[in-house]
């Protein structure tokens, strides 16, 4: 099923032969490089069907990314409510996304996430729209400032699922876009 299509993308429910893609993006030291370690194929099997349980349930998750023209996957992006109490409230849902490397510096994550903070406001009525990422992710970040969220450092945290062993990935920046603000632009 099409969750959504921009002039380029198709943001969509997962094929099972999006797998190897998935697995790919997951085992990537580039991708990967603000994680505290990359995913064995089998992990990144076990993510991708919790994310396709979390958009059954909720209707909300991180969703194929895909190309218009071929329908050939190129990452993931979506809306999540978060686990992060008492950093981030309960009902709180993130903007995140991840792509392949071959695909970076073309404008898909912004002209994707673009379309998904739209699907957000206008059609599951969200108050507010959150991302966050490793201080030092100037990509991520960079992105998030394009969609116009605006970094929030009273709720900046230490990432609690993040093991000591790195701590240099602990610290995490949060970006957010208020409904209000949106409509605006």
């Amino acid at each position: 099923m099409i969750i959504l299509e921009t002039e380029r993308l198709r943001i969509r429910n997962w094929l099972e032969t999006d797998r190897p893609l998935f697995a790919e993006i997951n085992a990537d030291p580039k991708v990967m490089e603000f994680f505290p370690r990359q995913r064995s194929r089998e992990e990144s099997d076990a993510l991708m069907d919790e994310a396709q349980r979390r958009i059954r349930e909720t209707g909300l998750g991180f969703f194929a990314l895909a190309l218009k023209d071929t329908d050939e996957p190129i990452g993931f992006l979506g809306l999540a409510r978060t686990d992060l109490e008492p950093f981030l409230p309960d009902g709180t849902v993130e903007i995140g996304w991840r792509l392949a490397v071959r695909f970076w510096r073309r404008g898909f994550v912004t002209e994707a996430a673009e379309a998904m903070l739209r699907h957000g406001f206008e059609a599951h009525a969200l108050p507010e729209i959150v991302s966050f990422a490793v201080e030092n992710n100037q990509r991520s970040t960079a992105v998030m400032k394009r969609l116009g969220m605006r970094h929030d450092p009273s709720r900046d945290f230490e990432h609690p699922r993040v093991p000591d062993t790195a701590p240099h990935l602990k610290h995490h920046v949060v970006y957010a876009i208020g409904r209000e603000e949106w409509l605006r632009r």
